[in-house]
C-alpha cells in the first residue's frame, strides 16, 4: 500500500515541504530574536530561505508536469 507522499508529484512534495521550512525557520528567527541569539536567529531565516527556494522549484516543477 502507498503512502500519501508516494502518491503526490514531486512539484506537490516540495511545495508542502517549502512551506514547512518557511514555517520552522520563522519559528527559528523569532525565537532567536527573543533569547537574543543571533546565530538561532540566521539559523531560522537561512532555514526559512530554503523553503522558500524548495517552494519555488515545486512551482516550476507543476509548470513542466512534474
Amino acid at each position: 500500500m502507498k503512502t500519501y507522499v508516494e502518491n503526490t508529484k514531486s512539484s506537490t512534495t516540495d511545495h508542502i515541504q517549502g512551506d514547512s521550512k518557511i514555517v520552522s525557520g520563522k519559528i527559528k528567527e523569532e525565537t532567536g530574536k527573543l533569547v537574543r541569539s543571533p546565530n538561532l536567529e540566521a539559523k531560522g531565516n537561512a532555514e526559512a530561505n530554503e523553503g522558500r527556494v524548495q517552494k519555488k522549484v515545486g512551482e516550476i516543477k507543476k509548470v513542466f508536469g512534474q
